[in-house]
């Protein structure tokens, strides 16, 4: 049994929160940096050099990467051997929400009474917490700073079974192309196939955390990953919404098996700043 204390994930969470907030993952500047070079548009190639610039600009002046400090989603991979002591979890990570976006001077975004008063909290909690229990003695924190320019544009489709692998593609082209320039592009894709209406939505979003372009280790999967994103790039959207050939830097697909008369399959669309961080306790 591993003695994990509350204070110590509040403290971990905290710090998360403002790093993933200022820092950009080195795979995400990565592929900025590659659809750069790939960039036909010289407007294209621009506002990529913009991104590229405020990426390495926002860690070194301590300021966050966009104004939207966005939702903190929190993935909790939590060891059946691990023991949380001295609080109980849920508390022990919202209070690392409110230090960290308290301390770091991070907008706070989440508003109470959402369909009538939308009061503000004050301190972006309440976070959103996902948890799964893994074997082993070691809670996983990922953390992830979601804005609504890209959350606003995800999907739900039930389609029909008979629809197959093709709905899944046109699902995927009509969601990026009726958002456009919104969910400030360009963007990585993730999709949830199968389950049910909730489960492939997490699915999608959890995809998101992979490393940028990372391929499914199924191969039927990442060939559908590699079309997928040939025919987004082909849209003509381009970084920002400003046109050019790059308007998605990945696709990530994550399935499981689903009902016979069912074809759930959910699209969750993250900005160009896909931040997120994670730490292992």
């Amino acid at each position: 049994m591993h003695e994990i204390q509350s204070s110590l994930i509040t403290a971990t969470v905290a710090h998360l929160a403002e790093v993933a907030n200022y820092e950009i993952p080195p795979d995400v500047l990565t592929a900025l940096s590659r659809a750069r070079n790939a960039e036909k548009s010289p407007l294209g190639k621009e506002m990529l050099d913009c991104l590229i610039e405020n990426a390495h600009q926002a860690p070194e002046i301590r300021k966050p990467l966009c104004q939207d400090c966005g939702v903190s989603v929190i993935f909790l991979d939590v060891g059946q051997d691990v023991h949380v002591i001295g609080g109980d979890l849920d508390t022990a990570v919202a209070d690392g929400v409110r230090t960290g976006y308290g301390e770091g001077f991070l907008r706070k975004s989440m508003v109470a009474c959402p369909f009538t008063e939308r009061k503000n909290t004050g301190d972006n909690t309440p976070p959103v917490i996902y948890y799964r229990i893994v074997p082993g003695d070691r809670l996983k924190i990922s953390l992830m700073a979601k804005g609504s320019g890209a959350e606003n544009m995800s999907r739900l489709f039930m389609l029909k079974p008979a629809d197959g692998r093709g709905g899944v593609i046109e699902a995927a082209v009509r969601t990026v192309e009726e958002a456009g320039g919104k969910p400030c592009p360009p963007i990585i894709v993730g999709i949830g196939v199968g389950g049910t209406a909730e489960a492939s939505m997490l699915l999608a979003k959890r995809s998101l955390l992979r490393k940028v372009g990372e391929p499914s280790p199924d191969a039927d999967t990442a060939a559908l990953e590699r079309e997928i994103l040939a025919i987004l790039n082909q849209l003509g959207i381009g970084p920002l919404g400003f046109g050019g050939s790059i308007t998605a830097l990945a696709v990530h697909i994550e399935s499981m098996p689903c009902h016979i008369a069912s074809l759930p399959v959910a699209i969750n669309l993250q900005c160009h700043s896909a931040r997120h961080k994670e730490a292992l306790l």
